[in-house]
This record gives C-alpha cells, sequence and structure tokens, in this order.
C-alpha cells in the first residue's frame, strides 16, 4: 500500500471521529464554549505571552487548542489535514466570535498554501505519531517560523510506546524503545477520547524516537532551545492511571517520562 493511500485511511478515521470527539466528555465542547481552555499548564507556562503573536497550529483537530491560543491574545491560523475538522473548527470560530483562520491541508504541503512566517508553530499531543517522515516535517517547521519565533512542541514522550499494562493493573516496559520505522496498522476500535466508541476506520501509526525528533529538527537549520521531560500524560494510556489535581494523567510514583515539550530556533546560519 502506498503512503498516500495510508494517509487516505487515516484521514478518513479523523473524518469519523471529529462528531464523536465533538460529543465527549474529553473534549468538553461546552465547557469550552462556557469559557474554559483546552490549554495544559506545560505549554501556557512555557510558550508563556502571546499577546498579539502570530501563532501556527499544526494538526490542530477541531480547533479547541487554537481557539484557546486565541483567546490569549494570539493571532491564529489552525491547520489540519480533515476536511470535517476545519469545517467545524471554522464554524467555533464564527459561533463564539473568536478570530481565527484555519486550513485543511496535510503538514507536508503547507509551505505551497502558506506564504508567510510565524511568530510560533505550535503542534502537541499525538500528533508525531501520524508523521512518516520526521525529516521532511521538521524542514516545513523551518520554513514557517520566523528567524525571531520559535517552534514549541508538547506530545507524548516516545518511551511511553514501550509500556504495557498487565492484567492485574501493573505498568512495564513491554516493547523494544527501537521499533522500526515502518507503519503499524491499527484496526477499527474506540478512540483516546472515548475508548466505547463505534468507530468503523482503522488507521496507521509511525513510532519515532527522541533521537530521531531532535535529529530532524537539527538537519533543518532548528536549534534546540529547551527539551523536558514529564511523568504525566494528557490522556489516560492505562487503566491504572490516575488523574491529578491539575488534571494530568499518573502512574502510581511517577517511574516513567510520559510527555515531553521542546522549544527550537532557527539557527544563525
Amino acid at each position: 500500500m502506498s503512503l498516500e493511500q495510508h494517509k487516505d485511511a487515516n484521514r478518513s478515521y479523523w473524518d469519523e471521529l471529529v462528531a464523536i470527539h465533538a460529543s465527549s466528555e474529553f473534549y468538553n465542547l461546552q465547557a469550552f464554549k462556557a469559557g474554559v481552555s483546552t490549554l495544559h499548564s506545560i505549554e501556557k507556562t512555557e510558550i508563556a505571552d502571546v499577546q498579539g503573536k502570530h501563532l501556527l497550529h499544526l494538526q490542530c483537530h477541531f480547533g479547541l487548542d487554537t481557539l484557546s491560543w486565541a483567546r490569549l491574545g494570539a493571532k491564529v491560523v489552525g491547520v489540519d489535514f480533515s476536511e470535517k475538522a476545519i469545517e467545524l473548527a471554522g464554524s467555533l470560530s464564527r459561533e463564539m466570535d473568536i478570530p481565527a483562520r484555519f486550513i485543511q491541508s496535510d503538514v507536508y504541503d503547507l509551505p505551497a498554501k502558506l506564504k508567510r512566517r510565524f511568530d510560533i508553530v505550535f503542534t502537541s499531543y499525538g500528533v508525531l505519531t501520524w508523521l512518516p517522515d520526521l525529516r521532511s516535517w521538521a524542514k516545513v517547521l523551518a520554513r514557517l517560523v520566523k528567524h525571531t519565533g520559535f517552534v514549541y512542541i508538547a506530545d507524548d514522550h516516545p518511551y511511553a510506546n514501550t509500556l504495557d499494562e498487565t492484567k492485574d493493573g501493573t505498568v512495564l516496559p513491554g516493547y523494544s524503545y527501537f521499533q522500526s520505522s515502518e507503519s503499524m496498522w491499527l484496526p477499527a476500535g474506540g478512540s483516546y477520547a472515548d475508548r466505547t466508541a463505534p468507530v468503523v476506520n482503522g488507521h496507521y501509526e509511525w513510532r519515532h524516537t527522541l533521537g530521531e525528533l531532535v535529529g530532524s529538527l537539527a538537519d533543518a537549520g532548528l536549534v534546540i532551545e529547551a527539551l523536558r521531560e514529564f511523568p504525566v500524560c494528557s490522556w489516560q494510556r492505562f487503566s491504572a492511571m490516575t488523574k491529578d489535581d491539575d488534571g494530568w494523567w499518573r502512574i502510581n510514583g511517577d517511574p516513567f517520562p510520559l510527555t515531553f515539550s521542546l522549544k527550537a530556533r532557527l539557527g544563525a546560519g
């Protein structure tokens, strides 16, 4: 099967998830409409003031994080390859009178559609696993960020993909960290937002190491300014996890890195 067929399968999967996620407790659309931000403490603290900044949000799904940044004063553009996701994001922007632009595009095609650069290029939580080619993706980031701006990534830590849960609820490493770069087919089932949802479409994922990510960014001319690791997760990856007062999911004892954040800028060369 070709890469384009992989992407088409994934697009059908994400088109299907839009309605499921929009009605889920996980996304809690009603709370968002009432003024609750969907941003997490990690990115809010590390990015800090966005007032008046031009922010590009890649793989934005149906735009709640994008619109949350706009509420904080950013001038936002959200991008996703799902037509249904972009339609809903645009509808929410108009309904709530939050200025935002949303573009339907594969992230790899974006430089041909956006002839400008941004103060902040942002992407977060569950994005890297959908990218078949990190080196080409990193070049896109370098094309879209201003020399005075930065790239910011917060996502599930690649090490978390090595973990498995036993029948008694113990979470332990069970898979190789250095998994094949070939695509992985995952059959139809629920989603992270609703494990019981009657999802019809399966999808493909790709696994990447932290070293591959850092190397790809460096090869694209980006200089790593900060790299941090956290023992928390933005979603309930395992049934044994518990939610803390800040909304993060944890494994008892915080034994493993589950989330990382990275900030990078264009080099002087």
